[in-house]
């Protein structure tokens, strides 16, 4: 069963018409307290902070493979 059938399923038991009340699961969900917000460092939302260690590995990878050692992209 998918997250979301799985979502759908608990949402249903608790309000069974619930598409009556809400414009979609997910603010049934929310209000039912099926699923909650979690806090998280706003850092960790920045695509370039979160790619930061795959974009570092390919560039020491290019590196390795092409002897380029001297600075790439201002890094």
């Amino acid at each position: 069963m998918s997250d979301q059938a799985a979502l759908k399923k608990q949402v249903e038991e608790l309000l069974p018409n619930w598409r009556s009340w809400y414009p979609s699961l997910f603010h049934a969900a929310e209000d039912l307290g099926v699923i909650r917000a979690q806090v998280c460092d706003p850092d960790s939302l920045n695509l370039s902070n979160r790619h930061a260690s795959v974009q570092s590995q390919a560039l020491q990878e290019f590196r390795e493979k092409w002897g380029g050692h001297e600075k790439l992209n201002n890094d």
